[in-house]
């Protein structure tokens, strides 16, 4: 099986083209591991679609599917055009979280950023998780899939993998959550750290970083139709929420290497 190593802001994951094969859960949880595997947050496999340009599906380190990833769709639309898949630079992708729709800067004959429209995020809500004789508060945002957004005074302190694995399986959120750590700098400027449902402590997360905005500007933390810079372990996400709620996301995608693996 061929494999391309791609990455938006160090979320990494192993991309194949063709048909998803039956056994993508346990392919993923062997592949991802960063031992005995290649290593990677994951596996995303990408099809000709027939109501998109192209589809994809995502299997998170621990095998489970995931509805969406915000760094990988990117590298999606970077993967099918260099490979040569399609010479249009305005795409749409089928996910399990509905068509979305993304436009390519092109350097030097490779995309270098992408934009994804990633539609509306729906604020849920605040909720308070009680952890033991701590009760963490939060703003559930489904993006496509579900985020606990928790506001601290200093996201660099904040420890995702202290409080992470017990809210993602905490009973209030039934299929598991996303939890982002996120502290409010200034003109609409956040800092980030995230704990990833089905993968853990992750460099970077696109729907993460669009679920925080968005709750960043219901707060009155940041001003909607104006770019908001989300700073995350790997990096910077430019994310712009309208006025209708619906969310921009702009990006870098990266190929980091071509790989074999014999099944």
């Amino acid at each position: 099986m061929h494999f391309t190593k791609m990455h938006g802001l160090g979320n990494d994951y192993l991309y194949v083209y063709g048909e998803t094969p039956g056994n993508a859960a346990e392919l993923s949880r062997r592949l991802s591991d960063r031992h005995f595997g290649a290593g990677s947050d994951g596996m995303i496999y990408i099809s000709p679609s027939r109501t998109a340009d192209f589809r994809m599906r995502i299997f998170n380190a621990d095998g489970s599917e995931a509805k969406m990833c915000g760094n990988g769709i990117r590298c999606v639309g970077k993967y099918v055009y260099d490979k040569g898949y399609t010479d249009k630079t305005h795409l749409t992708v089928e996910t399990l979280s509905g068509i979305k729709t993304l436009d390519m800067q092109i350097l030097a004959g490779k995309v270098k950023y992408v934009t994804v429209d990633m539609g509306r995020a729906e604020i849920l809500g605040d909720a308070g998780v009680p952890l033991g004789n701590q009760t963490v508060t939060g703003t559930r945002v489904s993006v496509g899939n579900p985020h606990f957004v928790v506001f601290v005074g200093d996201a660099n302190a904040a420890r995702p993998d202290a409080v992470g694995p017990a809210i993602e399986k905490h009973p209030l959120f039934p299929g598991g959550v996303n939890v982002e750590f996120v502290e409010v700098l200034n003109n609409n400027r956040l800092r980030m750290r995230v704990w990833e449902r089905g993968s853990g402590v992750t460099m970077a997360c696109g729907t993460g970083a669009c679920a925080a905005a968005a709750a960043a500007v219901r707060k009155g933390y940041c001003q909607s139709l104006l770019p908001v810079s989300v700073t995350l372990d790997g990096g910077v996400l430019e994310i712009t929420v309208q006025a209708d709620g619906s969310v921009k996301m702009t990006g870098p995608a990266e190929t980091v290497y071509e790989g074999e693996f014999a099944l």
